[in-house]
């Protein structure tokens, strides 16, 4: 090496002589007893509440699952309830066929029209008082099961 470049070299050297002097005592710096216990505790806090984080995610999950399950086991019996009652009425609208075909006469094929629609009626005052009483079951049914699952979810910290 050159002088110039021993130079610059000892220029920087003597530059950072302090940082590198600071950078060796704190290797050497002990930490106190109490700021060690101090972060251990707050280690084993925040694991703690780590673990608790952990059980209320699952208890959310497990609660969302039986929600989901509990919806789509509804869906399939309101879908299974449709698919029969479509099937009902075109059984009923091809078996009204079939009478009104065998009327011998315009007025019994009157009175088999206005029995059909009379029928009709009355299956679908049925159908409507069904409905609506499934709709508030269901509804007092899913308030019930969130009030569980709430309290099984916030019932800890509560």
């Amino acid at each position: 090496m050159t002088t110039e470049t021993n130079s610059v070299l000892n220029s920087v050297k003597e530059a950072f002589a302090p940082v590198t002097e600071a950078f060796t005592k704190l290797q050497n710096l002990e930490v106190p007893e109490a700021a060690r216990e101090f972060v251990k505790k707050q280690a084993e806090t925040a694991k703690t509440r780590a673990a608790d984080a952990y059980a209320g995610s699952e208890k959310v999950t497990a609660v969302i699952e039986s929600a989901v399950a509990g919806s789509v086991t509804e869906a399939a019996k309101v879908s299974r309830n449709v698919q029969q009652a479509i099937y009902q009425d075109a059984e009923a609208f091809f078996n009204g066929i079939e009478k009104l075909a065998s009327a011998k006469s315009f007025s019994e094929a009157a009175q088999i029209q206005s029995e059909m629609v009379r029928a009709r009626g009355e299956l679908f005052v049925s159908r409507a008082k069904a409905t609506t009483e499934y709709l508030g079951k269901l509804v007092s049914d899913g308030a019930k099961t969130a009030q569980e699952n709430f309290a099984k979810v916030y019932g800890k910290t509560a």
